[in-house]
């Protein structure tokens, strides 16, 4: 499976990325960091800037999901904030669920959700700051560890923060091996 794990230019959460980019290549899939722009994305520990990571492809260039399995959004404060003020990869996210790829998003990541307008009858968690704007935009806000939604067309999986990542992360490659068919 190739799975793009999509990420703004600088404030994405390290271990948000690290973790599930390493759980997808020990399941013996292909990661592909997706960015706005080329080059290197600055990751997060927190608030202290942490370590850089090099971009592979640029979402105005991918411009669909079409060569895409599935889509990892890890969270940062910043990250999402940043994502959902850039169209091109508000579209990005928004063609995942239109052709019914699976999608996974951890702690601030759901913002970039709600700017992408998928998340009505959806029922999803989040860090608890977000509630209320996944219940503006339709949703429904649960406090859980992981969340699996297969409203359709596309199954959405939640996670609240970091913590939550070895959970977070077997979730989401069950439910990407279901809906490759293995």
């Amino acid at each position: 499976m190739r799975i793009a794990f999509l990420t703004a230019p600088e404030g994405v959460e390290q271990i948000e990325l690290t973790d599930p980019w390493q759980a997808v290549k020990d399941a013996g899939h292909d990661p592909v960091l997706v960015s706005t722009k080329p080059g290197h994305v600055r990751a997060f520990d927190h608030l202290d800037k942490a370590d850089t990571f090099p971009v592979d492809e640029v979402v105005s260039h991918v411009h669909d999901a079409e060569s895409f399995d599935a889509l990892v959004l890890p969270g940062g404060v910043a990250n999402p904030d940043f994502l959902r003020m850039d169209e091109k990869a508000v579209s990005f996210v928004r063609d995942f669920f239109d052709r019914g790829r699976p999608v996974a998003a951890i702690c601030h990541a759901p913002w970039t959700l709600v700017e992408a307008d998928v998340v009505r009858g959806r029922v999803l968690t989040s860090w608890p700051s977000l509630r209320t704007d996944i219940r503006n935009a339709g949703g429904t806000w649960v406090d859980e560890q992981v969340r699996v939604c297969d409203h359709a067309p596309s199954k959405l999986i939640t996670s609240r923060r970091p913590d939550d990542l070895k959970a977070f992360c077997e979730a989401f490659l069950d439910v990407f091996s279901e809906e490759a068919g293995g």
